[in-house]
């Protein structure tokens, strides 16, 4: 039997969700990580907008720290992040690039980089951008856990110099998301974050839609839509939705919207957590397309891809209740075989296994004691 991991991330938030979608990403990775009995410690820059909005200040499945100063957070978890077998940062990390130095510094066991957010940082690469990891980075990484598959990860070795690629998608934690069976409250609906490239294909998969069929009704929940933005009436708005309201808001839909970034489409293989979460919750999913949503989910089968309006309308219209259920039910089937956080804990275990370092560390510091 292998030694349990002793693992250290620094990621952009496990506390709040809002506003981000990397809190659930992490909640579902660390929670299956805890499942499968290896230890975790989470580090948090706090900082204020997440700080007013926490939904899970005080996880069960890790150890949750915040720091407000990186000189102090290396003082007072220096001899962690040495000794555990391996030390993860994540993208949008606050002073990323500072944080990356010093952690690489302490020459930890194994130093990974988990980027939630893969075509979004090559882009900003590409632009000299380097708001929190600088392109001379990538080589300091024994290896670049990408939320993007496919392609990408050769890109991310040939091109930017990472010496290991690999997918690492975002996954669910299906204990929590699953149906509630309430009853159907809206036709069709959206969970996300206003942002200014999805916003096209919302206005384009939903509120278009939501005119041509004044007799159904819609939803949207997310925060920092612009107020100029013309809802139609049957369009419902929610303003933050956090996450142990989810699987009740997917529940009552009889459709769900799964939109992505435009960077994610151009490179492909990039499923969001929403997508996952919202098969584990049973909801028939339509979704605009992109390269390799059709290898997770069988079009026609599992999921509907939406290439217009109409496409939307004639999903809502035409698609009978029988044919509906059997969409959600081989999108679940496909998301617990494969999509849950227990499954890509696996996953990441196995990675880091193979990494070079010292090998599991049973001396390894105990964290501070926490639930089961």
């Amino acid at each position: 039997m292998t030694s349990p991991l002793d693992i250290v991330i620094l990621g952009l938030s496990l506390s709040s969700s809002w506003g981000n979608g990397h809190a659930t990403t992490y909640r579902a990775l660390i929670g299956g990580l805890r499942a499968e009995g290896h230890r975790v410690l989470f580090l948090e820059h706090d900082v204020p907008w997440y700080a007013a909005h926490r939904d899970l200040p005080d996880p069960d499945f890790c150890q949750l720290v915040h720091y407000s100063d990186i000189d102090e957070m290396i003082e007072n978890h220096a001899d962690r992040i040495k000794a555990a077998d391996a030390v993860i940062i994540g993208s949008y990390v606050p002073s990323g690039v500072t944080v990356i130095d010093r952690i690489a510094a302490l020459q930890p066991r194994r130093l990974c980089f988990y980027d939630i957010d893969t075509p979004v940082t090559l882009a900003k690469l590409d632009r000299g951008d380097e708001e929190y990891l600088a392109r001379r980075q990538l080589a300091i990484f024994d290896a670049y856990f990408s939320f993007s598959g496919g392609d990408v990860l050769t890109r991310l070795e040939r091109r930017y110099g990472a010496r290991k690629a690999i997918a690492l998608y975002c996954s669910v934690d299906a204990s929590r998301y699953r149906s509630t069976g309430e009853t159907l409250r809206w036709d069709f609906g959206y969970l996300g974050t206003y942002s200014p490239d999805r916003q096209p294909t919302l206005e384009r998969l939903l509120i278009e839609p939501a005119r041509q069929l004044p007799h159904l009704s819609f939803v949207v929940a997310g925060p920092q839509y612009p107020g100029d933005i013309d809802w139609p009436a049957n369009v419902e708005r929610i303003e933050h939705l956090p996450p142990p309201d989810h699987p009740s808001f997917y529940s009552r839909q009889r459709f769900t919207l799964n939109v992505t970034r435009s960077d994610m489409i151009a490179a492909g293989w990039s499923p969001s957590v929403r997508l996952f979460e919202a098969a584990a919750c049973g909801t028939p999913i339509i979704s605009d397309d992109w390269r390799g949503l059709d290898e997770l989910f069988a079009d026609g089968q599992a999921i509907v891809i939406a290439k217009g309006s109409e496409h939307v309308i004639d999903a809502l219209t035409k698609i009978s209740p029988e044919a509906r259920l059997a969409l959600a039910s081989a999108a679940r089937a496909t998301v617990l075989e494969r999509h849950t956080g227990e499954v890509r804990a696996r996953e990441l275990a196995a990675a880091l296994r193979e990494l070079p370092g010292e090998g599991v560390n049973d001396s390894a510091p105990e964290p501070q004691s926490i639930s089961a």
